[in-house]
């Protein structure tokens, strides 16, 4: 697991928000939320160290060489102008937007990573990623997820027209998951919930203080064990909530207008 340090100053937090699902369930819906979005990021900005965006930003997306999929330019203009500012901004792939590249890192600052990482803030340890093929069960995606990460499958997209590509993949996407932007999804209790369980199973081999994720649309904030807690950042379809954490205590919040 990749690690990385990072020297919180007293006055400076760090971010974490996912699942913004960019896309759907139609542009104006999208566009409205991708509005939200912007001003959160503007309010986060005066204290605003590193701001984690942890997968599932974009309902989907693909890069060929030269054509990256149309829309969203407003976030990425902010991003652009957060990282000029001196704002670090890390992306995580989720298992919607698992096709992005080289286009964050070149064209806008913002590093890529497609597995958890372990992060140091003074002494304390945080495990950060999307979810996604964690812990028990999913099989049939965790199988699928390998084909979609690969060279091969990749290279075959790639060699689609962007015109019939990016129809095919919308389609597809909106199908996937246009029942979770209508149905908001349900806690299925300790027992049952995998990211939890993967948690427990992690803090049995080694001790961590906090582990951070999206993917589950779920605001969660559970004890993993006295000392450890499993974070779960929501989503942004139905309640917009973020994490925020200042190298000693996190909370869950709700941005509103």
């Amino acid at each position: 697991m990749k690690e990385e340090k990072i020297s919180l100053p007293e006055t400076k937090k760090i971010y974490f928000a996912s699942d913004f699902h960019l896309g759907v369930p139609n542009q104006e819906a999208s566009l409205e939320r991708e509005r939200k979005i912007i001003a959160w990021l503007e309010s986060i900005r005066k204290d605003a160290h590193t701001i984690y965006l942890l997968g599932d930003i974009f309902d989907f997306w693909f890069e060929y060489k030269h054509t990256i999929p149309k829309g969203f330019i407003r976030l990425q203009g902010k991003l652009a102008e957060l990282r000029d500012v001196g704002i670090f901004i890390c992306f995580f792939t989720g298992n919607h937007d698992m096709w992005m590249f080289d286009y964050f890192p070149k064209e806008l600052g913002i590093p890529v990573y497609r597995e958890p990482i372990l992060l140091h803030v003074g002494n304390q340890k945080l495990i950060v990623g999307h979810g996604d093929g964690l812990g028990p069960g999913e099989a049939s995606y965790k199988i699928l997820k390998n084909f979609f990460n690969s060279s091969i499958c990749q290279w075959l997209f790639a060699r689609i027209h962007p015109n019939l590509g990016m129809s095919i993949a919308k389609f597809w996407s909106r199908r996937s998951r246009i029942n979770n932007m209508k149905l908001e999804e349900h806690f299925k209790g300790e027992e049952k919930e995998f990211l939890f369980l993967w948690c427990q199973e992690q803090e049995k081999k080694e001790h961590h203080d906090f582990y951070i994720f999206g993917h589950r649309h779920l605001s969660l904030d559970l004890k993993v064990t006295e000392s450890s807690r499993y974070i779960n950042t929501g989503e942004w379809v139905h309640h917009s909530t973020y994490g925020v954490y200042d190298g000693k205590t996190f909370d869950l919040k709700s941005f509103e207008l």
